[in-house]
């Protein structure tokens, strides 16, 4: 198991804490980086890319804003699971914002599974296997998964392949997380709505500062 991933379970486990943050994408055109900063957040999660053909119009100017402000930030990744190989598709990512150093400021990328399932479960699996080790070899890091149960056990039939390796970043529109999908013991993340005051969808970490530095660090 990854080490940072083995802590945060231990401190999840606890649930001793919770850190404010959000995802954003071109939809959200002006985002104002340093309310949400004073307002508590500490982190947020901008598209940078889908398939290997599309670059989000914002991402640079979401990053520079981002790292003004002095959040945490990563990129993430739109799947098209029908289009082209997870390895195109996370080498493409990492060619356009996804990429990932140690520097404590940078989360590993995430990788946005939803929407209709168009592989087999056990080619989902195989796709998505395919980009989240396409990108631990080039960065050492596994991406966050980001999806919701429904999604996970239509499309996967609720796989248990990355509970070890692949921290969860889940979509939840509720007032508690629940229970979640694919044996995973517990959420890194919850995006539990769409409606962020500063712009975009509502995140929590599960977890506090130290273990979301601890997440960046790698």
């Amino acid at each position: 198991m990854k080490a940072t991933l083995a802590s945060a379970l231990a401190l999840a486990n606890g649930a001793l804490a919770a850190v404010q943050g959000f995802d954003i994408s071109h939809y959200q055109s002006s985002v104002n980086f340093g309310a949400a900063y004073s307002s508590g957040a500490r982190f947020v999660i901008i598209k940078a890319t889908e398939g290997t053909t599309y670059q989000d119009p914002k991402f640079s100017s979401h990053y520079a804003g981002a790292t003004n402000a002095g959040l945490i930030r990563g990129g993430y990744h739109f799947a098209h699971l029908d289009a082209s190989s997870g390895a195109a598709q996370a080498n493409y990512f990492l060619a356009h914002g996804g990429g990932w150093s140690g520097d404590g400021i940078t989360l590993p990328g995430m990788l946005d599974l939803e929407g209709s399932c168009v592989l087999s479960a056990s080619g989902a699996v195989s796709w998505i296997k395919d980009f989240s080790d396409t990108y631990h070899a080039k960065t050492g890091v596994y991406p966050l998964i980001y999806t919701n149960p429904s999604w996970w056990s239509s499309c996967t039939g609720n796989s248990k392949a990355f509970v070890n390796t692949n921290p969860l970043v889940l979509a939840r529109y509720a007032s508690s997380a629940g229970t979640p999908p694919g044996g995973w013991p517990y959420y890194t993340i919850w995006q539990f709505n769409d409606a962020y005051k500063y712009g975009g969808d509502s995140d929590t970490f599960n977890g506090d500062m130290a273990a979301l530095l601890r997440l960046a660090k790698g």
